[in-house]
């Protein structure tokens, strides 16, 4: 059974399995729940399917470390979105460079799109990457 396939049998439940009732009348956050876990078991499992932007963005959304990062001086400026990707400016130059990224306690690995990769590590509300530092920038101001 693959992920959209389980999406549907949570969602809207199975009229062959008498759990079917029970399934229909989770609330929707309970049923979202069930849907990540069992993508992450079919992943698990050997299946290749990967979530969709759309659920990486509501495991990610809630992260403490998603948000604008930037250097002293302003220069790179790297955002780290809720859907698990990156976006990093320098200088004038937007979009300098993209890729994914995944958090792991206090640990951050990077793939960019062009196959380049990094890490780094969140320590006292400063992320070091990479051999620089980056501050978290709320309201357009470093904190």
């Amino acid at each position: 059974m693959n992920l959209r396939n389980m999406h549907r049998f949570v969602s809207i439940g199975c009229r062959r399995d008498a759990s079917a009732a029970r399934a229909r009348r989770l609330p929707q956050t309970s049923r979202a729940l069930i849907a990540l876990l069992a993508a992450a078991s079919l992943t698990a499992g050997g299946e290749t399917e990967a979530l969709s932007s759309k659920q990486k963005g509501a495991v990610m959304q809630a992260h403490p470390y998603v948000g604008m990062w930037v250097t002293k001086d302003g220069y790179i400026r790297h955002e780290l979105l809720p859907n698990g990707r990156y976006d990093e400016a320098r200088g004038d130059r937007k979009s300098a460079y993209q890729g994914r990224y995944e958090i792991t306690g206090d640990h951050i690995e990077y793939w960019d799109d062009t196959g380049f990769t990094a890490d780094g590590d969140f320590r006292d509300d400063v992320l070091y990457h990479a051999g620089m530092v980056l501050y978290r920038e709320r309201d357009g101001k470093r904190k």
